[in-house]
């Protein structure tokens, strides 16, 4: 019997193979036998709608009215927004908008100035 490699997320050794993928019964996380822990390692890279890298700190302006879940607010076409923090999440930025506050948007609704 060949000992299967743990859990990458959760470090649980009581993984099983099921076909090509490995699954862990404890965090419910999968992954193919061909996925190597360096891939793993490198830094994800942040790209505006028009290809340009992001970065912490960078200024952006919105590219199409956004409307604001949970209020009848929205955020105009051309907003600027200062010093973007990049985040591993659904929306990539969080800021903070003069008039709106703290808030997250996606990476592919914002071009770097």
């Amino acid at each position: 019997m060949t000992a299967l490699p743990p859990c990458p997320q959760c470090h649980s050794e009581f993984t099983y193979e099921d076909g090509k993928l490995f699954i862990c019964p404890e965090c419910a996380h999968e992954w193919s036998a061909d996925e190597s822990p360096a891939a793993e390692a490198e830094t994800k890279v942040y790209r505006d709608s028009a290809g340009n890298i992001l970065q912490d700190g960078d200024t952006v302006a919105i590219i199409k009215d956004l409307k604001l879940k949970g209020s009848s607010g929205v955020l105009k076409m051309g907003t600027k927004v200062k010093n973007i923090r990049l985040v591993d999440s659904d929306h990539d930025i969080d800021c903070k908008i003069d008039g709106f506050g703290a808030m997250s948007l996606k990476s592919e609704f914002v071009k770097k100035i």
